[in-house]
């Protein structure tokens, strides 16, 4: 048993040299960005993909959890994916100029999320709309700071609020399918299921009556 031990410690501290190697910095930090993207879309998605299923799929337990896990696996998947995409990308084209540039990070996700997040399928929308509306917000401070539009003289957020619930809304109550399907599950619940009752059962205890009486 001492010598698998000793054997082990020689192979950590082997390891933990390798990792200390300028050398292969570059190459160990593309390695990483796939363990942490790995890691993150896991952690991400296994608890929405809990809550959504459990709240608005119907189907077998068994099917519920095998949803789950598709989820997760493929939000972990290729949020690893294209952070081993980006950061190699990124690695290669400052290895080949000499220094790093702005269009490097630009021209990198640009191909990982053509290649990864270029299916269209419901797991990808989320991201990307995800993504978008912070992207929305971030150009829009960055033109401020850049001064290509003037500093608002007084907070804008509320009328952004005001404007985005109105769009929200008018746009479940007359135009429902062009709305991603989770959104549309979440105002019905909250806005046509509230509608419908029969007694106090399904009024203040349950959303919906599961007999048939």
């Amino acid at each position: 048993a001492g010598g698998g031990g000793d054997a082990l410690r020689s192979l950590l501290r082997a390891a933990n040299a390798l990792l200390q190697q300028r050398r292969y910095r570059a190459a160990l930090a593309v390695l990483k960005g796939f363990r942490n993207g790995a890691v993150y879309g896991a952690k991400i998605r296994a608890p929405h993909a809990l809550v959504m299923t459990f709240l608005f799929k119907s189907g077998s337990l068994r099917e519920k959890l095998k949803s789950i896990a598709q989820a997760t696996y493929t939000h972990s998947r290729n949020l690893a994916y294209f952070v081993f995409t980006y950061k190699g990308l990124m690695a290669l084209q400052s290895r080949l100029q000499g220094k790093k540039i702005p269009f490097h990070s630009f021209f990198a996700a640009f191909i990982g999320g053509w290649l990864v997040f270029g299916e269209n399928n419901p797991i990808n929308s989320q991201i990307i709309m995800y993504l978008l509306s912070r992207i929305l917000f971030g150009l829009s401070r960055l033109a401020v700071e850049k001064g290509y539009i003037p500093q608002p003289k007084q907070d804008p957020f509320p009328l952004v609020a005001a404007l985005i619930w109105g769009t929200v809304l008018w746009l479940f109550e007359y135009h429902r399918q062009t709305l991603q399907p989770s959104l549309q599950s979440s105002m019905t619940y909250l806005y046509d299921d509230s509608n419908t009752w029969h007694d106090i059962s399904d009024f203040l205890i349950y959303n919906k009556r599961t007999d048939s009486s």
